[in-house]
C-alpha cells in the first residue's frame, strides 16, 4: 500500500512538480489549492502525511495545522510545513502549532522526499516494515500470515486489508466512510453498515480463545485499534 500524501499548496506549478516527483518515488498524492480545501480533504480521508504550505489562501498553513491537531481523526497525523520563512522564530512557531518537520523554500524534491521518509519512519514505522505489529498481533505483508500471541489467525481478504489498515495507523479513529475508502476503494460502492459486518468478523477471528478486544468502538465516530 502506497503512503498517501496530502499536499496543500497554492502554487500550481510547484504542486505539479512535487506530485510528479513524489509519485515517482512511490507515494500516492492528493493536492489541495487552499487551506479550506485541504482541511476538507483531510477530514474526508485522513492521509498518512500532510505537506502544508505556510502561506495559503482562505485558511493559513498554521491554522490548517492547528485544526488538524484538534480533530480526532487527524490528531496524530504527521505534518511537514513548507515555507519561505527561514527565521528561527518562524520555525519554532510552526513546530509549536503541531508540525513534525519544517522545510524551507527553495528545496530540492530529493530533500523533501528524504524528509518525508524520515518522518514516516519515525511516526509511521509500518511503512518500513514487512511485519506489522501491535500489542500481541502480528501481520506479515509478504506471506499474508496473521498471528495473535503466537496463535495463527485465519482471515478473509477484506478482514486482512482492514487489519492491515488498522496496524498501519494504530490508535487512530476511522469513520465507516474513511474505512470504506481505505479498504474497499473510492470506485466501489458499498453501504457503510458493511464495515460493521467485517469488523465483527475481524473481532471474532482475533478474539478467539478469550483474548481481549483490541478494536475500540468510538460512539458516533468509528473504530480504532487500541490497547487501552
Amino acid at each position: 500500500m502506497k503512503p498517501d500524501i496530502l499536499l496543500i499548496e497554492d502554487d500550481l506549478s510547484l504542486c505539479e512538480l512535487l506530485r510528479y516527483n513524489l509519485e515517482s518515488a512511490g507515494f500516492a498524492v492528493r493536492c489541495a489549492a487552499d487551506g479550506e480545501e485541504g482541511l476538507m480533504m483531510a477530514v474526508e480521508k485522513a492521509p498518512d502525511l500532510a505537506l502544508v504550505d505556510w502561506m495559503l489562501p482562505l485558511v493559513s498553513g498554521l491554522e490548517v495545522c492547528r485544526r488538524l491537531r484538534k480533530q480526532t481523526a487527524t490528531a496524530n497525523l504527521p505534518i511537514i510545513m513548507l515555507t519561505a520563512k527561514a527565521e528561527e522564530a518562524d520555525k519554532v512557531r510552526g513546530l509549536d502549532m503541531g508540525a513534525d518537520d519544517y522545510v524551507t523554500k527553495p528545496f530540492s524534491p530529493a530533500e523533501l522526499i528524504a524528509r518525508i521518509r524520515a518522518v514516516l519512519r519515525r511516526l509511521r514505522p509500518a511503512f518500513s516494515n514487512t511485519v506489522l505489529g501491535f500489542a500481541d498481533v502480528t501481520l506479515d505483508t509478504t506471506t499474508h500470515k496473521v498471528a495473535r500471541a503466537g496463535r495463527s489467525v485465519k482471515l478473509g481478504p477484506t478482514e486482512f486489508r482492514l487489519l492491515r489498515h488498522f496496524l498501519e495507523n494504530p490508535r487512530r479513529v476511522f469513520s465507516r466512510e474513511q474505512l470504506l475508502d481505505a479498504v474497499w476503494g473510492h470506485e466501489i460502492y458499498v453501504e457503510s453498515r458493511t464495515v460493521d459486518v467485517h469488523i465483527r468478523r475481524l473481532r471474532k477471528a482475533l478474539n478467539g480463545g478469550g483474548a481481549r478486544d483490541l478494536i475500540r468502538t468510538v460512539r458516533s465516530a468509528g473504530y480504532a485499534l487500541d490497547d487501552e
